[in-house]
Protein backbone atom coordinates (compact mmCIF):
# COMPACT_ATOMS: atom_id res chain seq x y z
CA UNK A 1 0.00 0.00 0.00
CA UNK A 2 1.30 3.46 -0.94
CA UNK A 3 1.89 5.97 1.81
CA UNK A 4 -0.91 8.40 2.62
CA UNK A 5 0.19 11.94 3.36
CA UNK A 6 -1.54 14.35 5.72
CA UNK A 7 -0.79 18.06 6.03
CA UNK A 8 -1.15 19.31 9.61
CA UNK A 9 -1.14 23.08 10.15
CA UNK A 10 0.24 24.25 13.48
CA UNK A 11 1.60 27.30 15.30
CA UNK A 12 4.97 28.42 13.99
CA UNK A 13 7.67 27.15 16.33
CA UNK A 14 5.56 24.23 17.58
CA UNK A 15 6.28 21.89 14.67
CA UNK A 16 8.22 19.41 16.88
CA UNK A 17 5.33 19.12 19.36
CA UNK A 18 2.85 18.71 16.51
CA UNK A 19 5.01 15.95 14.97
CA UNK A 20 5.37 14.16 18.32
CA UNK A 21 1.63 14.26 18.92
CA UNK A 22 0.80 13.00 15.43
CA UNK A 23 3.19 10.06 15.66
CA UNK A 24 1.92 9.22 19.15
CA UNK A 25 -1.76 9.37 18.18
CA UNK A 26 -1.19 7.44 14.95
CA UNK A 27 0.46 4.61 16.89
CA UNK A 28 -2.23 4.70 19.60
CA UNK A 29 -4.84 4.07 16.89
CA UNK A 30 -2.98 1.08 15.50
CA UNK A 31 -1.34 2.83 12.55
CA UNK A 32 2.28 3.44 11.65
CA UNK A 33 4.23 6.18 9.94
CA UNK A 34 6.40 9.18 10.60
CA UNK A 35 6.16 12.96 10.68
CA UNK A 36 8.37 15.28 8.66
CA UNK A 37 8.81 19.01 9.16
CA UNK A 38 11.23 21.89 9.37
CA UNK A 39 11.47 24.58 12.01
CA UNK A 40 9.17 27.59 11.74
CA UNK A 41 7.36 26.45 8.59
CA UNK A 42 3.95 26.25 10.34
CA UNK A 43 3.03 22.74 9.17
CA UNK A 44 3.93 19.06 9.50
CA UNK A 45 3.67 16.32 6.87
CA UNK A 46 2.55 12.98 8.32
CA UNK A 47 3.45 9.96 6.18
CA UNK A 48 1.12 7.06 7.03
CA UNK A 49 2.39 3.57 6.16
CA UNK A 50 -0.38 1.55 7.81
CA UNK A 51 -3.81 3.12 8.19
CA UNK A 52 -5.00 3.52 11.80
CA UNK A 53 -8.08 1.66 12.99
CA UNK A 54 -9.61 5.00 13.94
CA UNK A 55 -9.07 8.16 11.91
CA UNK A 56 -7.04 11.06 13.18
CA UNK A 57 -9.42 14.00 13.60
CA UNK A 58 -8.39 17.60 13.97
CA UNK A 59 -10.82 18.17 16.85
CA UNK A 60 -9.07 15.50 18.93
CA UNK A 61 -5.55 16.88 18.44
CA UNK A 62 -3.92 19.59 20.54
CA UNK A 63 -1.19 21.09 18.38
CA UNK A 64 -2.95 20.58 15.03
CA UNK A 65 -5.15 23.43 13.74
CA UNK A 66 -6.09 21.89 10.40
CA UNK A 67 -5.59 18.35 9.07
CA UNK A 68 -5.81 17.67 5.33
CA UNK A 69 -5.42 14.30 3.56
CA UNK A 70 -3.36 14.94 0.41
CA UNK A 71 -5.01 13.53 -2.72
CA UNK A 72 -2.34 14.75 -5.13
CA UNK A 73 0.52 17.23 -4.99
CA UNK A 74 1.40 19.55 -7.85
CA UNK A 75 5.03 20.56 -7.36
CA UNK A 76 5.55 22.70 -10.46
CA UNK A 77 2.32 24.18 -11.78
CA UNK A 78 2.52 26.25 -14.95
CA UNK A 79 1.88 29.86 -13.94
CA UNK A 80 -0.05 30.30 -17.20
CA UNK A 81 -2.60 27.65 -16.12
CA UNK A 82 -2.65 26.71 -12.46
CA UNK A 83 -6.40 26.15 -12.45
CA UNK A 84 -6.57 23.52 -15.20
CA UNK A 85 -4.72 20.58 -13.56
CA UNK A 86 -6.49 21.07 -10.23
CA UNK A 87 -9.88 21.39 -11.90
CA UNK A 88 -9.22 18.15 -13.80
CA UNK A 89 -8.37 16.39 -10.51
CA UNK A 90 -11.55 17.69 -8.87
CA UNK A 91 -13.65 16.47 -11.79
CA UNK A 92 -11.92 13.08 -11.82
CA UNK A 93 -12.81 12.57 -8.14
CA UNK A 94 -16.50 12.51 -9.02
CA UNK A 95 -17.25 14.32 -5.76
CA UNK A 96 -19.56 17.31 -5.66
CA UNK A 97 -18.15 20.13 -3.54
CA UNK A 98 -19.67 22.67 -1.19
CA UNK A 99 -16.91 25.21 -1.87
CA UNK A 100 -13.14 25.65 -2.19
CA UNK A 101 -10.59 26.97 0.30
CA UNK A 102 -7.00 27.93 -0.47
CA UNK A 103 -5.07 27.67 2.79
CA UNK A 104 -1.55 28.69 3.78
CA UNK A 105 0.66 28.18 6.81
CA UNK A 106 0.49 30.71 9.64
CA UNK A 107 4.17 31.59 9.09
CA UNK A 108 6.23 34.35 7.45
CA UNK A 109 6.31 32.34 4.20
CA UNK A 110 2.58 31.73 4.44
CA UNK A 111 1.92 35.41 5.04
CA UNK A 112 3.61 36.20 1.73
CA UNK A 113 1.09 33.93 0.00
CA UNK A 114 -2.10 35.46 1.47
CA UNK A 115 -2.80 37.68 -1.54
CA UNK A 116 -2.18 34.82 -3.96
CA UNK A 117 -4.43 32.54 -1.92
CA UNK A 118 -7.35 34.96 -2.11
CA UNK A 119 -7.07 35.53 -5.87
CA UNK A 120 -6.46 31.86 -6.68
CA UNK A 121 -9.42 30.79 -4.53
CA UNK A 122 -11.63 33.15 -6.52
CA UNK A 123 -10.30 31.78 -9.82
CA UNK A 124 -10.83 28.16 -8.70
CA UNK A 125 -14.36 28.90 -7.47
CA UNK A 126 -15.24 30.47 -10.82
CA UNK A 127 -13.91 27.44 -12.72
CA UNK A 128 -15.66 24.92 -10.47
CA UNK A 129 -18.93 26.82 -10.74
CA UNK A 130 -18.60 26.91 -14.53
CA UNK A 131 -18.09 23.12 -14.56
CA UNK A 132 -21.08 22.66 -12.22
CA UNK A 133 -18.98 21.00 -9.50
CA UNK A 134 -20.64 22.92 -6.63
CA UNK A 135 -23.61 21.68 -4.61
CA UNK A 136 -24.60 23.58 -1.48
CA UNK A 137 -25.81 20.31 0.09
CA UNK A 138 -22.41 18.62 -0.29
CA UNK A 139 -20.50 17.65 2.84
CA UNK A 140 -17.17 17.77 0.97
CA UNK A 141 -14.87 20.72 0.40
CA UNK A 142 -11.90 21.19 -1.91
CA UNK A 143 -8.88 22.27 0.17
CA UNK A 144 -5.79 23.58 -1.58
CA UNK A 145 -2.71 24.02 0.59
CA UNK A 146 -0.27 26.43 -1.04
CA UNK A 147 3.42 25.87 -0.31
CA UNK A 148 4.12 28.44 -3.02
CA UNK A 149 2.42 29.85 -6.10
CA UNK A 150 3.37 26.74 -8.08
CA UNK A 151 3.48 24.04 -5.36
CA UNK A 152 -0.03 23.13 -4.19
CA UNK A 153 -1.38 20.09 -2.35
CA UNK A 154 -4.93 19.07 -3.27
CA UNK A 155 -7.30 17.62 -0.66
CA UNK A 156 -10.97 16.68 -0.81
CA UNK A 157 -12.30 16.19 2.70
CA UNK A 158 -15.58 16.19 4.59
CA UNK A 159 -16.55 19.11 6.80
CA UNK A 160 -16.69 16.74 9.78
CA UNK A 161 -13.04 15.69 9.55
CA UNK A 162 -11.56 19.17 9.03
CA UNK A 163 -11.59 22.42 10.97
CA UNK A 164 -14.57 24.71 10.26
CA UNK A 165 -12.26 27.72 9.65
CA UNK A 166 -9.57 28.29 7.04
CA UNK A 167 -6.26 27.20 8.48
CA UNK A 168 -8.14 26.16 11.61
CA UNK A 169 -8.16 29.78 12.80
CA UNK A 170 -11.45 31.45 13.80
CA UNK A 171 -11.03 35.14 13.02
CA UNK A 172 -12.47 36.99 16.00
CA UNK A 173 -12.98 40.71 16.44
CA UNK A 174 -11.86 42.26 19.71
CA UNK A 175 -14.90 43.75 21.47
CA UNK A 176 -14.10 47.36 22.38
CA UNK A 177 -15.90 47.08 25.72
CA UNK A 178 -13.73 44.15 26.90
CA UNK A 179 -11.01 45.11 29.42
CA UNK A 180 -8.20 43.05 27.83
CA UNK A 181 -7.37 41.09 24.68
CA UNK A 182 -7.25 37.88 26.73
CA UNK A 183 -11.02 37.80 26.31
CA UNK A 184 -10.47 36.47 22.78
CA UNK A 185 -8.78 33.39 24.23
CA UNK A 186 -11.88 32.30 26.15
CA UNK A 187 -14.18 33.21 23.26
CA UNK A 188 -12.09 31.03 20.96
CA UNK A 189 -12.07 28.24 23.56
CA UNK A 190 -15.88 28.23 23.63
CA UNK A 191 -15.91 27.97 19.82
CA UNK A 192 -13.19 25.33 19.45
CA UNK A 193 -13.61 23.11 22.51
CA UNK A 194 -17.43 23.04 22.70
CA UNK A 195 -19.94 22.13 20.01
CA UNK A 196 -23.06 24.15 19.17
CA UNK A 197 -25.33 22.12 21.45
CA UNK A 198 -22.92 22.35 24.39
CA UNK A 199 -22.58 26.11 24.02
CA UNK A 200 -26.35 26.49 24.01
CA UNK A 201 -26.81 24.18 26.99
CA UNK A 202 -23.86 25.22 29.14
CA UNK A 203 -23.71 28.99 28.58
CA UNK A 204 -27.18 30.10 29.61
CA UNK A 205 -28.17 33.35 31.27
CA UNK A 206 -28.51 32.98 35.03
CA UNK A 207 -25.80 30.35 35.42
CA UNK A 208 -22.87 30.87 37.80
CA UNK A 209 -19.11 31.00 37.19
CA UNK A 210 -15.85 31.64 39.01
CA UNK A 211 -12.86 33.27 37.33
CA UNK A 212 -9.59 32.55 39.13
CA UNK A 213 -6.92 35.19 38.60
CA UNK A 214 -9.57 37.31 36.91
CA UNK A 215 -8.18 40.86 36.80
CA UNK A 216 -8.73 43.01 34.87
CA UNK A 217 -11.58 40.80 33.66
CA UNK A 218 -10.98 39.64 30.09
CA UNK A 219 -12.38 36.18 30.79
CA UNK A 220 -15.08 37.46 33.15
CA UNK A 221 -16.34 39.62 30.27
CA UNK A 222 -17.22 36.49 28.26
CA UNK A 223 -19.58 35.46 31.08
CA UNK A 224 -21.13 38.86 31.68
CA UNK A 225 -21.99 39.27 27.99
CA UNK A 226 -23.96 36.05 28.36
CA UNK A 227 -25.61 37.25 31.63
CA UNK A 228 -23.81 34.62 33.71
CA UNK A 229 -23.18 35.72 37.30
CA UNK A 230 -19.45 35.57 38.05
CA UNK A 231 -17.22 35.64 41.12
CA UNK A 232 -13.92 37.24 40.06
CA UNK A 233 -11.11 36.05 42.36
CA UNK A 234 -7.96 38.19 42.25
CA UNK A 235 -6.02 40.56 44.48
CA UNK A 236 -5.81 43.07 41.63
CA UNK A 237 -8.38 45.56 40.34
CA UNK A 238 -11.31 44.65 38.13
CA UNK A 239 -12.53 46.81 35.26
CA UNK A 240 -15.21 49.23 36.47
CA UNK A 241 -17.36 48.43 33.44
CA UNK A 242 -17.68 44.82 34.57
CA UNK A 243 -18.50 45.75 38.16
CA UNK A 244 -21.21 48.08 36.83
CA UNK A 245 -23.06 45.12 35.29
CA UNK A 246 -24.30 44.11 38.75
CA UNK A 247 -23.57 40.41 38.12
CA UNK A 248 -19.87 40.38 39.09
CA UNK A 249 -18.65 39.92 42.66
CA UNK A 250 -14.98 40.76 43.13
CA UNK A 251 -13.26 38.73 45.84
CA UNK A 252 -9.74 39.81 46.74
CA UNK A 253 -8.05 36.48 47.40
CA UNK A 254 -5.39 34.10 46.09
CA UNK A 255 -7.07 32.34 43.21
CA UNK A 256 -4.87 29.29 43.59
CA UNK A 257 -6.01 28.68 47.19
CA UNK A 258 -9.60 29.87 46.96
CA UNK A 259 -12.41 27.40 47.72
CA UNK A 260 -16.05 28.25 46.90
CA UNK A 261 -18.92 28.00 49.39
CA UNK A 262 -21.12 26.24 46.85
CA UNK A 263 -20.79 24.57 43.47
CA UNK A 264 -20.89 26.57 40.24
CA UNK A 265 -21.44 25.59 36.63
CA UNK A 266 -18.12 27.02 35.44
CA UNK A 267 -14.64 27.70 36.77
CA UNK A 268 -12.06 29.29 34.48
CA UNK A 269 -8.41 29.97 35.18
CA UNK A 270 -5.67 31.80 33.28
CA UNK A 271 -3.10 32.08 36.05
CA UNK A 272 0.65 31.79 35.53
CA UNK A 273 1.90 28.74 37.42
CA UNK A 274 3.72 25.48 36.70
CA UNK A 275 1.47 23.39 34.45
CA UNK A 276 1.46 20.34 36.72
CA UNK A 277 0.35 22.48 39.69
CA UNK A 278 -2.46 24.01 37.63
CA UNK A 279 -3.56 20.58 36.40
CA UNK A 280 -3.64 19.18 39.93
CA UNK A 281 -5.60 22.17 41.21
CA UNK A 282 -8.15 21.87 38.41
CA UNK A 283 -8.54 18.17 39.21
CA UNK A 284 -9.24 19.10 42.85
CA UNK A 285 -12.05 21.43 41.77
CA UNK A 286 -13.65 18.67 39.73
CA UNK A 287 -13.09 15.94 42.32
CA UNK A 288 -14.57 18.01 45.13
CA UNK A 289 -17.54 19.02 42.99
CA UNK A 290 -16.81 22.74 43.32
CA UNK A 291 -17.51 23.18 39.60
CA UNK A 292 -19.21 21.13 36.91
CA UNK A 293 -16.79 22.09 34.16
CA UNK A 294 -13.65 24.14 33.71
CA UNK A 295 -11.54 25.84 31.07
CA UNK A 296 -7.95 26.66 31.97
CA UNK A 297 -4.53 27.29 30.46
CA UNK A 298 -1.36 25.27 30.90
CA UNK A 299 1.71 27.48 30.40
CA UNK A 300 4.17 25.08 28.78
CA UNK A 301 7.93 24.90 29.40
CA UNK A 302 10.38 25.73 26.62
CA UNK A 303 11.40 22.09 26.27
CA UNK A 304 9.58 18.74 26.44
CA UNK A 305 6.19 20.36 25.93
CA UNK A 306 4.40 17.27 24.61
CA UNK A 307 5.62 15.04 27.49
CA UNK A 308 4.54 17.75 29.94
CA UNK A 309 1.04 17.79 28.48
CA UNK A 310 0.82 14.01 28.84
CA UNK A 311 2.09 14.24 32.42
CA UNK A 312 -0.53 16.85 33.33
CA UNK A 313 -3.39 14.89 31.81
CA UNK A 314 -2.26 11.66 33.47
CA UNK A 315 -2.10 13.43 36.84
CA UNK A 316 -5.61 14.81 36.41
CA UNK A 317 -7.07 11.43 35.50
CA UNK A 318 -5.31 9.77 38.44
CA UNK A 319 -6.61 12.42 40.83
CA UNK A 320 -10.35 11.93 40.25
CA UNK A 321 -12.44 8.80 40.96
CA UNK A 322 -14.40 9.12 37.71
CA UNK A 323 -13.73 9.34 33.99
CA UNK A 324 -12.75 12.77 32.70
CA UNK A 325 -13.74 14.34 29.43
CA UNK A 326 -10.54 16.24 28.56
CA UNK A 327 -10.27 18.37 25.42
CA UNK A 328 -7.37 20.65 24.60
CA UNK A 329 -6.09 22.86 21.82
CA UNK A 330 -3.30 25.31 21.27
CA UNK A 331 -5.56 28.14 20.20
CA UNK A 332 -4.70 30.91 17.78
CA UNK A 333 -4.88 33.36 20.70
CA UNK A 334 -2.63 31.19 22.88
CA UNK A 335 1.11 31.61 22.92
CA UNK A 336 3.42 29.27 24.86
CA UNK A 337 0.42 27.45 26.29
CA UNK A 338 -2.56 25.25 25.56
CA UNK A 339 -6.18 25.74 26.60
CA UNK A 340 -8.01 22.82 28.22
CA UNK A 341 -11.67 22.00 28.81
CA UNK A 342 -12.47 19.39 31.48
CA UNK A 343 -15.63 17.93 32.91
CA UNK A 344 -16.91 14.66 34.28
CA UNK A 345 -17.54 12.31 31.35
Amino acid sequence: MADVRLIALTRTGFEPECAQELEHELAARGGSGYAQTRRDCGFVVLHVHDAPQRKLRVGELIFVRQLLPVRVSFDALDTKDRVGPILAEAKASGVMLSDVWVETADSPDGEQLRGFARSFESAMATALKREKRFDARSTHRLHLFAHSGTHIDVSIATHAETAPWKGGIPRLRFPSEAPSRSTLKLEEAFLVLLDNEERERWLQAGMTAIDLGACPGGWTYQFTRRSIRTIAVDNGAMAESLMATGIVDHLRADGFRYQPNKAVEWMVCDMVEQPIKVAERMATWLREGWCRRTIFNLKLPMKKRWPEVQRCFAAMRADVPFELDLRAKQLYHDREEITVFATRA
